[in-house]
């Protein structure tokens, strides 16, 4: 056994501790409206309540048919190989982050990825509370 096997099992335990918090069902925006106290649980089996008023103000912003194809919440990945960037996959959170004004026009998902600054992730998240996370990969 090398000490870089030790480590490597390290690191996924600690990975898998942080991302506990990750909600595990994603529900979409119309879903979350909806609900009288909107909600999903994480990966722990605790409950991620989700600001309502946060919903609201994104589903006034957005087409009728994007509050059905959000998922929420918007995740990010991050990924221990990159240690300054993060990124997207899903197309309908950027389209929704572009129309909000977070992401530029410009930006495309590219193989399956949108990479970003994670000071740019940390300002999504910190400015729609509960509603995006970032994960550890």
């Amino acid at each position: 056994m090398t000490d870089d096997s030790i480590f490597t099992r390290w690191m996924r335990l600690e990975m898998g501790k942080l991302n506990d918090g990750i909600v595990s069902e994603r529900k979409s925006l119309a879903q979350l409206l909806a609900e009288e106290r909107p909600a999903s649980m994480t990966k722990s089996g605790k409950e991620h309540t989700f600001d309502r008023s946060v919903l609201q103000t994104i589903g006034e912003k957005l087409p009728k048919d994007l509050h059905r194809k959000l998922k929420l919440p918007i995740l990010f990945f991050s990924d221990t190989n990159v240690p300054d960037s993060c990124y997207l996959n899903d197309p309908h959170a950027l389209e929704v982050l572009q129309i909000l004004g977070d992401m530029s026009h410009m930006r495309r998902i590219q193989d399956g990825k949108l990479w970003v600054g994670k000071s740019i992730a940390y300002a999504i998240m910190k400015k729609y509370p509960t509603v995006v996370q970032i994960a550890m990969r």
